[in-house]
């Protein structure tokens, strides 16, 4: 049976520094704008020890002991609502805390967008000499270099990771047509290749089916084994592959039915039909180059298929697996169903008119707003204007945003937003971090995903593990917070 599919979202945000002279390092950008959020705030460092990103699912291992060290001396800091919010290479980045299903991720990335628009307020209100902060949402900065919205999902350790590259890689290959977050034109030329729009920021960059980059030779399934829990149960998949969105829609989509097709490959419930693609780096990039969704892509068995009728494939493959399983896997039957309904209502959507989803999804909404600039101006594909407005779609200032100015469909209220930007989930082990940090900020020196470090007042340091993703949830521990006044009672109860 499927694990629970504990998953989240890791977002790494374009940032420039505007109204000055000198050419603006990035990392003190990103540093300026993550210290004006935590100014006020006890700053809780990441805990380093045990983080092993050079650990490859293949059975071999590289040494990163020198990239930690650049990273431990950057600003890194947890906040109450379980998130990490820190400077991850030159830009700034928020992780959402640990969740359950496809809704709270998208609603704890929500908040990481009010936390970032929050910081650039306060940021900014403390230049005087003209400058301000911009942050974008986005994948790219039009000049080659690409960084990343990753995705984790939980795994068991004992699924062969083999078969979970091979039957993954379709799903995230032809998931594009619902999860791109569009762009003007290419970004890494290829001869002979014209492309006005396409759908996704990432694709250009890919080069590798499978691998443990992430920012050199990037592979559509990565490889790095470092599961953030028990090593002997689980395995954490990091997908690499995917935009930065701000439609709620797509982000749900991309979660919540990728979540559906692990577990159906986990419960070994995919067809035996071979959806293998020949070229998957060449299939990823036809699919985001084509806006009709009509591209034909070689299969490794002989044939074609589209994207879109891949698609249908899986969502029928996926309507089959829910009529056998309680779907306890992605939170439960009646999560899966609206998934799965979801899934169906976009799927029909892109099949019958795609200008249709301009309130759902990110690259049609992004399309229909520059294509009808483009129309009413007389301009070329290469006009620069059209590549600002595509920058501008992201701009995290939502009096300048023009996603902002759309009404794009919503899937979760703004005052649960507003809550998640200071409290956790309530399902995971990312309850204890929060309500710790909320309830003995001073005493929490560090955390992680599966620790947290306590200082007493004495030597030595107190560790606490965190190594099952749910355990630590409301249900385990609200008793046991409540029961104690500091932290050296807790210490002492858990030791009990």
């Amino acid at each position: 049976m499927a694990v629970a599919k504990v998953c989240g979202m890791e977002t790494e945000y374009g940032i420039a520094l505007r109204g000055t002279q000198q050419v603006a390092n990035p990392i003190v950008a990103s540093s300026l704008l993550i210290n004006a959020y935590l100014k006020d705030l006890k700053k809780v460092s990441w805990d380093f020890e045990d983080e092993s990103p050079g650990v490859d699912a293949r059975g071999f291992s590289r040494d990163t002991s020198q990239f930690a060290e650049v990273e431990s001396s950057l600003v890194n800091a947890v906040l109450t609502n379980g998130a990490r919010y820190y400077v991850d290479h030159a830009h700034p980045e928020i992780s959402t805390p640990e969740c359950t299903n496809a809704l709270d991720v998208v609603r704890f990335d929500r908040a990481g967008e009010k936390i970032l628009t929050h910081s650039i307020q306060v940021a900014n209100s403390s230049f005087s000499n003209g400058e301000f902060l911009v942050v974008y949402k986005n994948n790219s900065d039009r000049k080659g270099n690409s960084y990343g919205t990753h995705e984790n999902y939980l795994m068991d350790r004992k699924l062969a990771f083999s078969r979970l590259a091979r039957e993954i890689m379709p799903h995230l290959i032809t998931r594009q047509i619902y999860t791109g977050a569009g762009k003007v034109g290419i970004e890494i030329p290829v001869d002979n290749v014209k492309v006005d729009f396409q759908l996704t920021q990432r694709a250009d960059f890919f080069e590798e089916p499978i691998g443990l980059e992430t920012t050199l030779k990037r592979p559509i399934v990565n490889t790095r084994d470092e599961p953030h829990a028990d090593v002997e149960k689980y395995r954490r998949l990091h997908v690499i592959v995917g935009d930065a969105n701000l439609s709620e829609v797509s982000n749900y989509l991309k979660i919540g039915v990728t979540s559906l097709v692990l577990s159906m490959i986990e419960d070994d419930y995919m067809p035996n039909q071979n959806w293998t693609l020949l070229n998957p780096v060449e299939a990823l990039k036809k699919v985001s180059w084509d806006i009709t969704l009509a591209q034909p892509l070689e299969l490794e068995a002989g044939g074609t298929i589209t994207a879109l009728d891949l698609q249908w494939e899986l969502y029928t493959s996926a309507t089959k697996y829910a009529e056998n399983s309680a779907l306890d896997s992605i939170g439960g039957y009646q999560v899966g169903i609206e998934i799965l309904h979801k899934w169906e209502e976009i799927l029909h959507g892109l099949e019958n008119d795609p200008m249709e989803l301009s309130n759902q999804l990110d690259w049609v909404a992004k399309y229909q707003l520059i294509e009808g600039y483009r129309q009413r101006h007389g301009l070329t594909w290469s006009d620069d204007r059209l590549a600002a407005m595509d920058l501008q779609y992201h701009d995290m200032r939502p009096e300048k945003s023009l996603f902002a100015r759309l009404p794009m469909k919503k899937l979760v209220d703004e005052e649960s937003v507003i809550d998640a930007m200071t409290n956790p989930p309530t399902d995971t082990r990312a309850y204890f971090r929060g309500r710790c940090l909320q309830k003995w900020p001073s005493a929490v020196v560090a955390a992680n995903w599966d620790s947290l470090v306590f200082d007493l007042g004495e030597d030595p340091l107190r560790k606490i593990p965190m190594m099952e993703p749910l355990k630590g949830t409301a249900a385990h521990v609200d008793n046991l917070l409540e029961s104690c006044s500091t932290p050296a009672d807790l210490l002492d109860k858990l030791g009990s």
